[in-house]
């Protein structure tokens, strides 16, 4: 269901949503519960690092909108609570990686020098 509300939140904001606030906004992911009540949908904001809270009072005026409009397209019983939440899982991975690079580095500079002795 998350993958569903996924795609039609993306077309919604690219086609229906005429806020300027949500701009270059793409959503990542949306995890739904289990009874289908409420849904946090995770977006990034290309072209900015960090957060904006110009974009999320955007989105989050926005919220009652998308939510008519996916209950249309879905046709389900309940149609879930938009929540909205930076998406900062790109920002972690980047950061293990440089960890994980400096490790390799300083391992690599350990094994050098115990060769030369």
């Amino acid at each position: 269901m998350g993958e569903q509300i996924q795609r039609e939140l993306t077309l919604l904001l690219r086609r229906a949503v005429k806020d300027a606030r949500i701009g270059n906004v793409t959503i990542t992911a949306v995890d739904v519960t289990g009874d289908l009540r409420t849904a946090k949908v995770f977006y990034l904001v290309f072209g900015r690092d960090g957060p904006d809270p110009q974009v999320q009072r955007g989105l989050e005026s926005a919220a009652g909108f998308l939510r008519n409009a996916l209950s249309k397209a879905l046709m389900i019983r309940y149609t879930p609570t938009l929540s909205f939440e930076l998406d900062t899982s790109i920002e972690h991975g980047v950061r293990l990686t440089q960890l994980i690079d400096a490790a390799n580095r300083s391992d690599a500079g350990a094994d050098e020098a115990t060769d030369e002795t």
